[in-house]
């Protein structure tokens, strides 16, 4: 038995002089430099007692030597839990509870408040910092590299990750190595990514965006990435003519526009800008095109899943849709019978394939909840397919709003309402309401220092939408919430606005119905 992922990110390259990472100080390192990392890594993992199947928690800034952790728990057959640097320790001590690390990885900065979580989850605290100073560096000089990988097979667990908990507490989602290679394969010949590519990376490496989309896909081609510590508008415009590639969220690409630098000219060389993570409004993928002649390729997928859609890298890509299945997947739209709806119908995504997790950790009866008995995935995404067989990403089943006994899909109006001049952005929710159960409401964000005509708006809301559809208030805020990859947090929105209908005066900018 061999390991099959860490070979084809790493393995097959171990003794490769190509550079992997570009950092921003200009050294390179490159696949063999990468692996020697990696092997030492591995090496004082097993000295530490980590076996096949154990677990090892990370969250630390950006570095190469975060990536080469991550990379060494594969070659360890090790299960790697990236956690997303904006947890507080109170959100560290659940996931280390849960998941039963025997290595915790933080930042020095943040050791001493985590030290009381690590012991009371009976994990070792190892630190880790941006300049890749720490115990963990620091350790590794007494530490033997290891030879060989891990034997692993397909259906091994590789690592968790935990969905956020908007319904309930976090999942701990099990991915496979299978599902996490599959993935890479399919990107990687879906956008055809070669080992002349070069990505400019300024995502974060806690979030399958970062780490199993845009590294695997570059290391399983070859590649080499433009290593940035985090998205910063210099940064990525001194990064661009050096690229091939980039991949990025929504607000990446606004940030783009803003700046006069980026121009045709500066992106014009680039074969490939992707978005994820986040729905791209179609008015930025319109504004990306008419600046740079090219157009944005969104895809969907999701923490259980990883890559479920892209839209195509030769042929049409469609604004405000996520494309067609990839090779190997398949898609439905499903109605509540259970039955497959009409033909651009909206109804609840299911998918199957060989990138669909294995279940929930500790989780059996979540697990049957959501993993149907054929091996469809219930997504909890409503959507729709046209005739093109385009799909279309509706919603979130949770996001529904049921007013007056009505279904209001939330993207609908939305759409709507971001096309009004003077409207950034928007998002609509649903708050108690004591007539209707929930009443509509939408949230705004202005279009430069200027406040939209509200009056201009709800009048083309009234021609264009069913009374029941239509907001019954209106809110302006300067921006959205959004989490740190750039989806708006409409449970926030929920909450912050929930007894908007029992307050006669309300003090927030708003428009009445």
């Amino acid at each position: 038995m061999t390991n099959s992922l860490y070979d084809t990110l790493l393995g097959a390259r171990a003794h490769s002089d190509a550079p992997l990472l570009h950092l921003p100080d200009g050294a390179t390192l490159s696949y063999s430099d990468m692996a020697g990392r990696v092997a030492h890594l591995s090496g004082y993992l097993r000295a530490a007692g980590l076996e096949k199947g154990d677990r090892l928690a990370m969250q630390c800034p950006k570095s190469p030597q975060a990536l080469a952790l991550y990379l060494a728990c594969l070659h360890s057959g090790v299960i790697f839990l990236p956690l997303n640097t904006s947890y507080t320790p109170d959100e560290i001590a659940y996931f280390v509870q849960d998941a039963s690390p025997k290595i915790l990885v933080t930042g020095p900065a943040a050791a001493d408040a985590l030290r009381d979580v690590a012991r009371d989850a009976g994990a070792t605290l190892l630190t880790l910092g941006a300049d890749e100073q720490g115990s963990l560096t620091d350790a590794l000089t007494s530490a033997q590299p290891a030879p060989d990988a891990v034997a692993c097979s397909a259906d091994d667990l590789a690592c968790f990750l935990y969905t956020s908990g908007t319904t309930g507490r976090s999942k701990g989602a099990m991915l496979t190595q299978g599902n996490l290679l599959s993935n890479a394969l399919t990107l990687t010949d879906t956008w055809a990514f070669t080992a002349d590519d070069v990505l400019l990376h300024a995502l974060p490496i806690f979030h399958a965006h970062g780490l199993f989309v845009a590294c695997n896909v570059v290391m399983n081609a070859g590649g080499a990435m433009i290593w940035l510590p985090g998205f910063s508008t210099e940064a990525v415009l001194d990064a661009l003519p050096r690229a091939t590639t980039m991949m990025g969220v929504p607000t990446f690409y606004t940030r783009l526009l803003d700046e006069p630098r980026f121009t045709r000219d500066l992106a014009g060389h680039m074969r490939l800008f992707t978005s994820g993570s986040a729905p791209l409004l179609a008015e930025t993928h319109d504004q990306f095109s008419a600046r740079t002649g090219q157009a944005i390729l969104e895809r969907y997928g999701m923490t259980e899943t990883g890559m479920n859609t892209s839209n195509p890298y030769d042929g049409e890509r469609r604004a405000g849709t996520v494309g067609f299945p990839l090779t190997g997947v398949e898609l439905r739209v499903m109605d509540q019978s259970g039955q497959e709806v009409a033909q651009g119908e909206t109804g609840m995504i299911e998918v199957r394939g060989p990138n669909v997790f294995k279940g929930y950790w500790q989780m059996p009866e979540k697990t049957a909840e959501e993993l149907r008995a054929d091996g469809f995935f219930i997504t909890g995404d409503l959507g729709q397919i046209d005739s093109d067989s385009y799909v279309t990403i509706v919603g979130r089943e949770k996001d529904i709003i049921i007013s007056g006994g009505y279904n209001i899909y939330p993207k609908e109006v939305e759409q709507l309402l971001d096309a009004q001049p003077g409207v950034k952005e928007s998002a609509v929710i649903g708050v108690p309401h004591a007539d209707f159960g929930e009443g509509v409401v939408a949230v705004l964000v202005a279009e430069g220092t200027a406040s939209p005509d509200m009056e201009a708006i709800k009048a083309t809301v009234k021609a264009k939408l069913a009374n029941f559809k239509r907001p019954k208030e209106y809110i302006i805020l300067e921006a959205l919430p959004r989490n740190t990859m750039g989806k708006v947090q409409k449970k926030a929105l929920r909450t912050d606005y929930a007894d908007i209908f029992q307050t006669l005066d309300h003090s927030m900018s708003r428009a009445g119905e």
